[in-house]
């Protein structure tokens, strides 16, 4: 049977940077929140966001030449180089066609959408920038992971909001396990941008100062930015090459809503968590950890916990959000989520929700790893990825066996 591991890690956060910062920042409780700087914030009431402060694209990159490229797509291939230097896997190297890239995105190329719009407002269509006109795609942020690395398989971007980077590593998953590929470098990335801040703001979900998923006081989430992607292979392949193993990619689950655009359902989450386990072959009692999806909205955490406490019972495993230290990164959310259930797992430690204060007495049960990281063997862990439109995607990762 084929067997699907993560060898490479490529967070590109507002926390940090690379596999050490990131891991320092999660063990350390280090909030990525600050005053937004990348659109003029005056004009709203709530300012906050998780930026990447100081963005360098050039830094990382040794193909994509940043000045033809989006903010989105270069946080994408900047994550994919870190995530393919640190499985130390030269791309090159692997058979022509058989290694891929498949990236998830809430927003595409969010700030380069509202460049071309001033244009169009100021001086009507014809003002429109044809370099900007390039950039726009959402399909560049792949193009742009497959163009730095030299990879010649599918490049694929997947739109599915919030839970974007889970249906990207699902689709990995399933290119690796059919045979069809030996690596695949999975994740995504957004852009903090002006309409999606007004959208959340509009919607009444935005917090003004802090996010603070599972605590009475919530009040909702702060918008971020970054990308993250996992460099994955068949367990074949990471053995003959020597390579480090991180953890082990068990399966995903997926499903949808489709009853409602913006409000989740606690059966059908329930029902995604369930599909994810039969997937794995686990069982409820074999999680150690869950990632949450943890927006820090009212309703949102309400739903994930319970269908949590449906499916695990009274007691279930800790359950902490990284939004709270890094702000809501869209479409690179949940691979965020996945590098820190990863960390956890090889690291042996409960990423913890920084801003968590207050018990909610409507969550009972729930454990948020409140302020600090907790020492912990993580075995198996679960990812949490919840989206508008009803998108469910839940992946589940083990130590290696």
């Amino acid at each position: 049977m084929v067997r699907v591991v993560v060898t490479g890690l490529g967070p590109v956060s507002s926390v940090g940077t690379g596999v050490e910062e990131f891991a320092t920042a999660l063990r350390t409780g280090r909030s990525g929140i600050s005053a937004i700087s990348g659109f003029d914030a005056s004009g709203f009431p709530h300012r906050n966001g998780g930026e990447v402060v100081g963005f360098d694209p050039a830094g990382h990159l040794r193909t994509v030449d940043p000045a033809r490229w989006g903010r989105s797509s270069l946080f994408a291939a900047s994550a994919a180089r870190l995530a393919a230097a640190d499985a130390r896997l030269d791309p090159g190297s692997v058979a022509a066609g058989r290694a891929h890239a498949i990236m998830g995105t809430t927003s595409g190329e969010s700030q380069v959408a509202e460049a071309l719009t001033a244009q169009i407002v100021e001086d009507g269509f014809a003002a429109q920038d044809p370099g900007l006109l390039g950039q726009l795609p959402a399909g560049r942020l792949a193009h742009a992971v497959s163009t730095e690395l030299g990879l010649y398989g599918e490049s694929l971007t997947i739109a599915t909001a919030c839970s974007a980077s889970n249906y990207a590593i699902g689709y990995a998953y399933d290119l690796l396990l059919s045979g069809e590929a030996d690596v695949v470098f999975a994740g995504g990335a957004d852009s903090v941008c002006r309409w999606a801040h007004a959208g959340f703001y509009r919607l009444g979900a935005l917090a003004k100062e802090a996010c603070t998923p599972f605590d009475r006081d919530r009040a909702g989430i702060l918008t971020g930015e970054g990308g993250a992607v996992l460099a994955l292979e068949t367990l074949d392949h990471a053995r003959r090459r020597g390579a480090h193993v991180y953890a082990e990619l068990l399966g995903y689950g997926l499903n949808c809503d489709a009853s409602h655009p913006v409000t989740p359902d606690a059966a059908s989450v329930a029902e995604c968590m369930r599909l994810a386990h039969r997937n794995a072959g686990v069982t409820p009692a074999d999680v150690d950890y869950i990632c949450a999806h943890g927006t820090g909205t009212r309703l949102n955490d309400l739903v994930e916990s319970r269908a949590v406490l449906e499916v695990f019972g009274s007691a279930p495993p800790p359950i902490s959000s990284i939004k709270s230290m890094l702000g809501h990164t869209m479409g690179a959310a949940c691979g965020f989520g996945a590098i820190a259930s990863v960390l956890a797992i090889d690291r042996g430690f409960l990423p913890p929700t920084v801003t968590w204060s207050t018990p909610d007495p409507e969550l009972p049960g729930i454990d948020p790893v409140p302020g600090r990281a907790r020492p912990a063997r993580v075995r198996v862990a679960q990812n949490d990825g919840f989206a508008f439109g009803g998108n469910n995607a839940i992946v589940m990762l083990g130590a290696p066996r």
